[in-house]
């Protein structure tokens, strides 16, 4: 994993349903966790565009419903500012599965990415059909 370029507002926490991004079977998705969080004493860990969370699986098929993957976020409701100046904001929260290798599981990504996403995670722009 790289650093990213962008100073972005962290606003997914423990509790935020997301919504999966890829064909892997899931639909909704609940954070538990983020990784690699570092923060003040009783801080609530927060986490944003192309950061690394643990999720569970909410609602979708029976195979992968209920189980605990690691997930990427690839888009974020709330702005937050590149490095040129641009804000960028998306639709809704949503992220995408992967496994420890910090590859993919899904060999699709519907709907726009985030390109600080591909800065860290070259993988997920492989399978990604629109990077914004």
């Amino acid at each position: 994993m790289k650093a990213i370029s962008s100073s972005n507002t962290k606003t997914i926490q423990p509790g935020t349903v997301l919504k999966c991004a890829d064909n892997s079977g899931a639909n909704l998705l609940e954070v538990i966790s983020v990784l690699g969080f570092k923060g003040k004493r009783r801080a609530k860990p927060t986490a944003g565009i192309a950061d690394v969370v643990v999720c569970r699986v909410k609602n979708g098929n029976e195979k992968v419903r209920h189980q605990v993957f690691r997930t990427v976020i690839i888009r974020q409701r709330k702005a937050y500012k590149r490095s040129n100046g641009m804000w960028v904001q998306f639709e809704d929260n949503a992220g995408a599965l992967m496994n420890d290798k910090f590859d993919p599981t899904a060999s699709m990504i519907k709907g726009p990415v985030a390109r600080e996403v591909i800065e860290r995670f070259k993988t997920v722009g492989k399978i990604a059909s629109i990077v914004v």
